[in-house]
């Protein structure tokens, strides 16, 4: 199974681009902070590269703009190309399905969006509302069930 659920902030502003078949793809970067504080007690965050494609490129370029906070749910894509150089550079990115806009300010909701190839799919939801609540059976950690 290749799932993928993330909660971050934009780096930067999204950029929308189209494809030469007219396919709208976006592009953007999520800082995702790691659950436990280095050896120096500070918090770091991974840099997660995404895109989405169709009416979800169009929705996060038009309604997100850097620092803003979002879940993403999507699958992990790897690939590689020639560089102009000769080398051979290789990607990793998470493709998003769906998107959930988060503290958007003065109100506790936030704003879902649903893969489709229609932008009006746009729907307001309760965040506080458990987003794992239909991937089965709860499962009890513990700190000392970490690997780290």
């Amino acid at each position: 199974m290749n799932r993928v659920v993330l909660v971050g902030r934009l780096t930067r502003d999204p950029e929308m681009r189209t494809t030469a078949s007219g396919i709208n793809q976006t592009r953007f970067t999520l800082a995702v902070n790691r659950r436990t504080p280095n050896q120096n007690g500070e918090r770091e965050a991974d840099f997660i590269s995404c895109i989405a494609w169709r009416g979800t490129a169009e929705a996060i370029a038009k309604y997100l703009t850097k620092g803003r906070e979002l879940a993403v749910e999507g699958s992990i894509r790897t690939g590689s190309y020639d560089a102009q150089d000769g080398t051979k550079r290789y990607t990793t990115d998470v493709v998003v399905d769906n998107f959930t806009f988060i503290g958007s300010g003065a109100n506790s909701a936030g704003t879902s969006y649903q893969n489709s190839s229609d932008s009006s799919n746009i729907a307001t939801t309760d965040i506080s509302e458990d987003p794992f609540k239909d991937f089965g059976d709860e499962v009890a950690l513990s700190d000392d069930d970490l690997p780290f």
